[in-house]
């Protein structure tokens, strides 16, 4: 499988291309398993995806009017969300008045982006065949086009899920998330780095979509990703100019309260996203491969590879539909264009076969997950022998490394500057002796 060109977005496809199944009879060819599956023979791989296949099977067969009406019902309860708050923010003078209309903003957010626009854009409601909701002509409302989007996250990221080298979604080219990412200098930021990237997350999956990480390392040329960052700009300049303009200068005397209302909503949207999505990729026992793991992969260890890469969230149905019910990660990962309402029913499927499997379940309250996100951030931000005092010196030294060109160019200019106090200063007229 072959990652998709980020910049040539003609006919994305809505979805990762998932290997084919092994034929029956077949033996499968050696390969290494991740330690929570080292129990497990080939040919039980191989069963557990023709289980999985299964599951998907019958949920393909079911899908009908109940989950259409499901994607308009939230929909159209997003639409008066978004208007409810944005009126109430009209009158946000009055404290109450604002608080509802930031939450109901905030809100709206959430869903347009998670519970609607994300799994529209896997083509989950494609097979409807209604054009505004298929995943060939859906724009939402982040700064990251749609085809961009689906390029960078449905096929790169769910084809090569937690490849360290290929996933391009491992910490998004800026933080240090696992111990295969190896420490440089800039690593020391990683928790002032996860903290502006969850307050503008919006906007730096869209950066992550150009490649700005490589472009800033010399590693991709500039030229390619200018139709790619005009766009960006012209959508997000759009976004801002309604968010940040139009609505706060139809308010008058009420400007300032709307524009930090939405303000407070997009960043709320923002702080929500970083802390769902990182809970699903990057909590404890979460799986990261190598790319030699993924050598002649078949659909069923693809499958597994899913199944031990991505992690849950507990909570009620409530909060599941404000994940976009990727509290669901686990079988998202599995079956992305599969409608999210399924999710919580194929969980119990799933976790069947996890403990059928002999395999851990990864599962758990936000909380308890996002606190080892957290750990990890911190953690990872020095190097793996920091105790030591080998890992002292690492630090220094790569410090060092870090501030040459800098320290290189001030010490440049100050022995111009000493050079110039040293030269003899020509006499003047008017100066004694010169006449």
């Amino acid at each position: 499988m072959a990652a998709t060109n980020l910049y040539d977005t003609d006919e994305v496809p809505a979805n990762a291309p998932v290997p084919d199944a092994l034929p029956a009879g077949m033996t499968p060819a050696p390969f290494r398993l991740p330690p929570p599956a080292a129990h497990l023979t080939a040919e039980q791989v191989e069963e557990l995806g023709r289980e999985l296949d299964a599951i998907r099977a019958r949920h393909e067969a079911e899908l009908g009017e109940v989950d259409a009406a499901y994607i308009r019902r939230m929909i159209r309860i997003q639409k008066g969300l978004e208007a409810g708050g944005r009126a109430l923010l009209h009158v946000g003078v009055f404290p109450p008045a604002w608080i509802g209309g930031v939450a109901a903003l905030s809100v709206s957010k959430i869903l347009d982006n998670m519970e609607i626009g994300h799994n529209v854009l896997h083509g989950q409601y494609d097979w409807m065949e209604d054009p505004e909701i298929n995943s060939r002509a859906y724009e939402w409302d982040i700064p990251a086009p749609s085809d961009q989007w689906k390029a960078g996250h449905n096929v790169v990221h769910h084809t090569w899920t937690n490849v360290v080298g290929k996933d391009r979604d491992v910490g998004y080219g800026v933080l240090r998330v696992t111990d295969q990412q190896p420490w440089r200098a800039r690593d020391l930021a990683n928790p002032v780095t996860a903290v502006v990237l969850a307050f503008i997350f919006e906007y730096g999956i869209a950066l992550h979509g150009i490649e700005m990480e490589e472009m800033l390392e010399g590693d991709h040329p500039l030229e390619e990703a200018k139709p790619l960052a005009a766009a960006i700009r012209a959508k997000a300049g759009k976004q801002a100019l309604r968010d940040y303009v139009l609505f706060p200068v139809l308010a008058g005397p009420a400007a300032p309260v709307v524009l930090a209302g939405n303000v407070q909503a997009n960043a709320t949207r923002n702080l929500w996203a970083f802390a769902v999505i990182f809970c699903g990729h990057f909590p404890d026992g979460v799986e990261m491969f190598t790319e030699e793991d993924i050598v002649d992969e078949t659909r069923a260890r693809w499958y597994l590879r899913q199944m031990l890469g991505s992690a849950n969230l507990t909570g009620s149905p409530l909060f599941h539909l404000m994940t976009g019910n990727l509290s669901h990660q686990i079988e998202h990962h599995l079956f992305p264009d599969l409608p999210s309402r399924r999710y919580a029913d194929i969980a119990v499927e799933v976790r069947d076969l996890f403990d059928r499997y002999g395999l851990e379940y990864n599962a758990g309250p936000l909380s308890t997950q996002f606190g080892t996100v957290i750990r990890n951030i911190l953690r990872l931000s020095l190097p793996d022998d920091t105790r030591e005092k080998a890992g002292r010196f690492r630090v220094r030294q790569e410090l060092r490394k870090l501030t040459r060109p800098m320290s290189e160019r001030i010490d440049e200019l100050a022995a111009v500057g000493r050079a110039k106090r040293r030269s003899p200063v020509p006499p003047t007229a008017g100066s004694p002796g010169v006449g």
